[in-house]
């Protein structure tokens, strides 16, 4: 198959990697701003026999439609959330099947007629968190009977001798991204009743708890947007959830300094005047932080995915667990959070392109990605997908 990727950053030179190694793949179109760059790092690797580069500004519309009317059979978007409308859009109008990694919107989920007009298959939330952290939860809610509760965790951190920093956190994404995370409300429930967390809250002691990973220790975890979002697509009946949640986990400690940031209205939107200019805090703090929080080419960070879901099986309370840790590879220097992204990516596209999936319209991971499929593709690539059915008492 053809596949064309768009943005060939830290996500998607894991994605590059994982279709160059993959025998299906005959030609990757890969399409980055910096194409000098790009066809530096190719060559530098040794992938020249099967991608070919091409220079793409992706705020340019028709710059997007060349790319697509170059016919791929499968397209992977991994550039910034403010892009994928028009991206996705473009891939409708001509035809080709999507693959991007971001949360979805009211644009993307407005193509779903459209795409199943032209025979498309659009693929959103399909990367780390969110994209596989929804394929486990959907098969760990399709093993019970009835669902009385959920808690799904993420962490992209580093690993515990990496943790070198007051901060015991390095970036693997961009801190910007992070940043504004940081201050992204949350809804879950809790004992039965709907909670809203602003913004301004997540980080508060009452909201953050703890939680054995084995291998890394205990971690705090605290609350990670929308966790109801999730509750109607799966069929579940919202009378009877006593507990549902999303979270990040982090090293202890990160919380309280956080917190002590947000009270000092550090990640604040509004700008705040220096010398009569208005500065940004967020790119400042980008600007002054980021470059001291980057992984050396020594250094691993570790990603962590887990899934809790309690209910009844054959009328028995039974917990559902299932749960992924990977480390950064540093023979490719790949991270392990641009592996869990950029891989899944890859086979989700891969599964699209070669027919293993053949729904057409907007599709999700949570519904539409086999577990079986996905964890057989990520264990080829020594990532392993653990799943467990215990009994409670």
């Amino acid at each position: 198959m053809r596949v064309l990727l768009l943005g060939v950053g830290m996500q998607g030179k894991a994605a590059l990697h994982d279709l160059v190694n993959s025998e299906s793949v005959r030609e990757v179109v890969a399409a980055d701003r910096d194409v000098g760059g790009l066809e530096t790092y190719v060559a530098e690797r040794g992938y020249g026999g099967v991608v070919r580069c091409e220079p793409f500004d992706a705020t340019d519309e028709a710059a997007v439609d060349r790319l697509m009317e170059s016919a791929p059979d499968v397209a992977i978007d991994l550039l910034p959330t403010p892009l994928m409308s028009v991206v996705a859009a473009s891939a409708v109008r001509h035809g080709i099947h999507l693959v991007n990694t971001n949360y979805l919107t009211p644009e993307i989920h407005a193509l779903h007629e459209p795409a199943l007009e032209n025979d498309v298959t659009l693929l959103p939330e399909c990367g780390m968190d969110p994209g596989l952290d929804l394929v486990m939860l959907g098969h760990a809610v399709r093993s019970l009977d009835q669902v009385t509760g959920l808690r799904s965790y993420g962490a992209g951190i580093p690993a515990r001798e990496a943790a070198t920093n007051p901060l015991r956190y390095k970036v693997s994404w961009t801190l910007e991204g992070v940043l504004r995370a940081y201050r992204r409300p949350a809804h879950l429930i809790r004992d039965g009743a709907r909670v809203s967390i602003g913004g301004d809250e997540i980080f508060h002691a009452e909201n953050v708890h703890e939680i054995e990973i084995e291998g890394l220790g205990l971690l705090e975890a605290y609350p990670n947007g929308d966790a109801l979002q999730y509750l109607d697509p799966l069929g579940l009946d919202r009378s009877q959830l006593e507990d549902v949640g999303r979270f990040t986990m982090r090293w202890p400690g990160h919380c309280a300094f956080w917190r002590a940031l947000v009270d000092l209205h550090l990640l604040d939107e509004a700008p705040v005047v220096v010398g009569g200019m208005p500065v940004d805090r967020l790119e400042y703090l980008t600007a002054a932080l980021e470059p001291r929080l980057r992984y050396a080419p020594d250094e691993r960070d570790v990603a962590v995915l887990r899934v809790e879901v309690e209910g009844l099986r054959a009328g028995l309370r039974t917990l559902a667990v299932s749960q992924v840790v990977d480390a950064r590879d540093l023979e490719t220097g790949l991270t392990a959070v641009s592996r869990l992204t950029g891989f899944t990516a890859s086979v989700g596209a891969q599964m699209i392109g070669g027919g293993l999936i053949t729904q057409r319209g907007l599709l999700s991971p949570l519904t539409d990605l086999p577990m079986r499929l996905v964890s057989e593709a990520l264990a080829k690539r020594g990532i392993h997908v653990s799943f467990e059915l215990g009994a409670l008492g």
